[in-house]
């Protein structure tokens, strides 16, 4: 975990970029594909949804709706209805998911902690790649 400051610019940015964003998608897609099967099930995606803590660090929900809601937005982004998640649809979903916490920061630098390997962190380094060229 670090502390970083972003802004929802820091998010879109790095949504845009297709090359960097594609690979860093790729990259997660595999980790998360426990049984390399090349399709990510409820299961699997249950634990990238709840990393990403949608409902806020201080939300208590019992675990039957917990769960519920979570697997509501998980059939959001099965496009094809099959119970899992390809890579594009899982691309998708993710760009989905940062527009979104992208449009609720706005533009208004924000200091987070973040964990290591999640998509705000990944989109504060590849922002700092950029602040870094000449």
């Amino acid at each position: 975990m670090s502390v970083e400051i972003l802004n929802g610019a820091t998010i879109v940015g790095f949504v845009e970029d297709e090359e960097a964003f594609t690979s860093w998608v790729k990259k997660r897609f595999t980790t998360l594909d426990e049984d390399q099967d090349g399709v990510l099930s409820y299961t699997e995606m249950m634990k990238e949804l709840q990393c990403i803590r949608v409902f806020g660090i201080d939300t208590k929900m019992d675990p039957g709706e917990d769960s519920t809601l979570y697997f509501f937005m998980f059939l959001q982004f099965d496009h094809d209805s099959n119970g899992v998640l390809d890579l594009e649809e899982f691309k998708s979903a993710t760009k989905r998911i940062m527009l979104a916490v992208a449009d609720g920061l706005g533009l208004s630098p924000m200091q987070m902690i973040l964990e290591d390997g999640g998509f705000l962190k990944k989109a504060v380094e590849w922002e700092s790649t950029k602040l870094l060229l000449p």
